[in-house]
């Protein structure tokens, strides 16, 4: 089995920066693609951004193009969020997902595509 586990959220100020962490263990070599989820309050799930097994392929949310950075380091088991110049906008609970059947190169997009899932880290942005 795989476990996702996030780290890095918390309160912090409109304008200000957080990191995400995601270490995964387990079966580890079963993940491709991983990405970040977050949801809001009243609002759907929503990709913020994702990558590749392999670096070089990346998705970003509209509205987060410009402000947040995803990576990963395969020999950590890592999964990484920089978060810059937040907004109250992205105030949610932040999940990191694995995906297990065809993000080598590519990132999959829909969340039922992912297979493992974290418990999730509240990420709140105060204005």
């Amino acid at each position: 089995q795989v476990q996702l586990a996030e780290s890095g959220g918390g309160l912090v100020q409109a304008g200000g920066s957080l990191r995400l962490s995601c270490a995964a263990s387990g079966r580890t070599s079963n993940i491709l693609a991983m990405g970040w989820f977050r949801q809001a309050p009243g609002k759907e799930r929503e990709l913020v951004s994702a990558v590749s097994r392999l670096p070089g392929r990346t998705y970003y949310a509209d509205s987060v193009k410009g402000r947040f950075t995803v990576s990963r380091d395969n020999a950590k088991n890592t999964l990484y969020l920089q978060m810059n110049s937040l907004k109250s906008e992205d105030t949610a609970v932040y999940y990191c997902a694995g995906e297990s059947r065809s993000g080598v190169f590519n990132v999959p997009l829909a969340s039922s595509l992912y297979d493992y899932w974290g418990q999730g880290t509240q990420v709140t942005v105060s204005s």
